[in-house]
């Protein structure tokens, strides 16, 4: 008899068959209930133990936490909260769980808690959806990117170039930290280490995907990313991933496109495909917000704000319009926002995006052509040298989640550009080499992947939507 998954038994019809399970015990109760778990679905089953026959010592050991493997037959259901429940024939412990130390007791723990214990905090309703979910959302990026005809390249971890100018990077060296090689002058001396240059772990993809996209058309990355950035905040993580797609011959236009329509079909991937873990993270949502004031619960349900998406246009309005409109709004004159706007070229912040999204277009909305100064050294230059070819998607509840660009394919601009921000050309040679040979219109964005999970979640905080979170101080598992 072949094992099957508790998600696959609950949709079986009810006719009384033999059915073997291997999962975790939640709970265990009169000495008779088993709530069986395997991560399949939120859902346990039921398994009923005629404790009369079954051995002491196998009972004693049907703990909180414990993996079993069951067989028996599968029947109605006479008991309240599920259909179908399991007369148990047989059972054998398969990995004891001591009731006294495991963690994760059947009851309620804060996120704090549980983080202290990511190892076994996918235990739990809530990090078992969250954690589905995350892995739905990566399935339909790729089947997206394929379905359009995408290439998926895997650029380099390991990098000499800084993609994004900040300078908040990962050292990646061999050298000994004690007694490394110096130069006449004093300063380390990287030609004496590993790769010959000093490296860094990678914030980004997307040059390297460049290099791609203008051979191979249309390409995308999906990857590891890294900041060392000190930042101890619910929206920063150290190690993230990145989803840059980069698409030749497309300009920003085509790129606004893209974005929009790949952002409706993960989020109604997940509509369609994982609506029991939804319903489970929305109901927790509204139960949160019952305990906040009225001011700052929630205008929409978690599935409202997915279905937002996914049933409205995009707007798309330019940085000088956004800036005039909240110039002109109440929150504005009022000094209501904490970043009050009173000039073009302020770099925008989540409540004034927020305020775009949920008060004023009431739709998601596409923001294009930013200011020079505030925005990357590849994206195109208007025509009016003063504001690129940049977009930004915003969402409710989250404000950014988006940023891309057409790509600046001019060299003697690429090259001004570079020159006035002290980027080196000698690092980024093969970059200017894609405007030297066979140049072309191109355009992408990138999307960080926690900040999707976290709005299909719901989940406020960035370290509760990846597996084992990388911040300042905390490397642990």
């Amino acid at each position: 008899m072949k094992p099957i998954t508790i998600s696959e038994l609950l949709k079986q019809n009810i006719n009384l068959h033999d059915v073997e399970v291997k999962g975790w015990v939640r709970t265990f109760r009169a000495n008779r209930f088993i709530a069986l778990n395997d991560g399949s679905s939120l859902q346990n089953i039921q398994c009923v133990v005629d404790f009369e026959n079954t051995d002491e010592n196998t009972l004693k050991r049907i703990t909180t936490g414990a993996a079993v493997h069951i067989k028996g037959e599968l029947t109605e259901s006479l008991g309240k909260g599920q259909t179908v429940e399991i007369q148990v024939k047989s059972i054998t412990i398969l990995g004891d769980s001591d009731p006294e130390t495991y963690p994760i007791q059947p009851k309620k723990h804060s996120f704090e808690f549980l983080r202290e214990n990511a190892h076994l905090r996918t235990r739990t309703n809530t990090f078992s959806a969250v954690m589905r979910l995350r892995s739905a959302l990566s399935f339909a990026i790729h089947q997206y990117f394929n379905n359009n005809g995408f290439f998926y390249v895997h650029t380099p971890i390991i990098t000499g170039s800084d993609a994004e100018g900040a300078g908040e990077m990962f050292r990646v060296s061999s050298l000994d930290a004690k007694n490394p090689p110096l130069t006449e002058d004093g300063a380390i001396d990287y030609s004496k280490d590993f790769f010959g240059k000093e490296t860094n772990l990678t914030v980004s993809g997307q040059l390297e995907a460049e290099t791609y996209a203008m051979s191979l058309g249309k390409v995308y990355t999906f990857g590891p990313t890294f900041r060392a950035e000190n930042s101890n905040t619910s929206r920063h993580l150290s190690e993230f991933w990145m989803i840059e797609p980069e698409v030749a011959f497309m300009d920003l236009a085509g790129n606004m496109d893209l974005a929009e329509d790949f952002m409706k079909f993960v989020i109604g991937y997940v509509l369609e495909h994982n609506f029991e873990d939804l319903e489970f993270l929305d109901a927790r949502l509204q139960d949160e917000d019952k305990k906040k004031p009225q001011a700052e619960r929630s205008e929409m349900t978690l599935i409202e704000k997915l279905r937002f998406v996914v049933d409205n246009n995009f707007k798309r309005v330019s940085y000088t319009e956004a800036i005039d409109i909240l110039r002109n709004s109440k929150p504005n004159k009022k000094k209501k926002f904490k970043y009050i706007i009173d000039e073009w070229g302020a770099d925008l912040q989540s409540e004034h995006e927020r305020f775009l999204v949920e008060k004023h277009f009431k739709c998601p909305v596409i923001l294009f052509d930013y200011p020079a100064n505030i925005k990357a050294f590849y994206m195109r230059l208007n025509e009016d040298g003063k504001t690129v070819r940049a977009m930004d998607i915003l969402f409710p509840g989250i404000g950014e989640i988006v940023g891309g660009a057409q790509r600046e394919e001019r060299l003697d601009v690429l090259k001004q550009k570079m020159a006035v921000l002290g980027i080196d050309e000698e690092e980024l040679w093969w970059y200017l080499d894609l405007r030297k040979y066979g140049s072309a219109v191109h355009s992408g964005f990138g999307l960080g992947f926690e900040r999707l999970v976290m709005f299909a979640t719901g989940m406020s905080n960035i370290r509760d939507v990846i597996p084992f979170p990388r911040t300042p101080q905390n490397a642990e598992f």
